[in-house]
């Protein structure tokens, strides 16, 4: 079976959260979604790209890696992970159910 050259992640994002952290799940309009809390408010974008930052390094991966895809006016937004590696969906598993670290 071929390698994925990119993989889509759900993500929900919280802005102007009191601490920023990666973890959880929600069930959105994309499905299963990991959460991700970010201090930036919700203007011009600000949020969407610290949500960004913040999933590159909780997947282990560089930020020009990751990229949105879709939801840049939303809170629910889909992001594509650039050659992921064989364990990363494995490591999203688990930040998605909160038993990361």
């Amino acid at each position: 079976m071929p390698a994925q050259d990119t993989l889509t992640v759900a993500v929900r994002v919280k802005p102007s959260a009191s601490s920023a952290r990666v973890g959880g799940r929600f069930d959105g309009p994309h499905g299963p979604a990991l959460v991700i809390a970010v201090h930036e408010p919700a203007v011009d974008g600000r949020a969407t790209e610290a949500a960004r930052r913040a999933l590159a390094a909780a997947l282990g991966v560089r930020r020009a890696e990751v990229a949105l895809r879709a939801g840049a006016a939303s809170r629910d937004k889909l992001f594509l992970v650039d050659r992921p590696s064989p364990e990363l969906s494995e490591v999203l598993g688990r930040l998605r159910d909160g038993s990361a670290e």
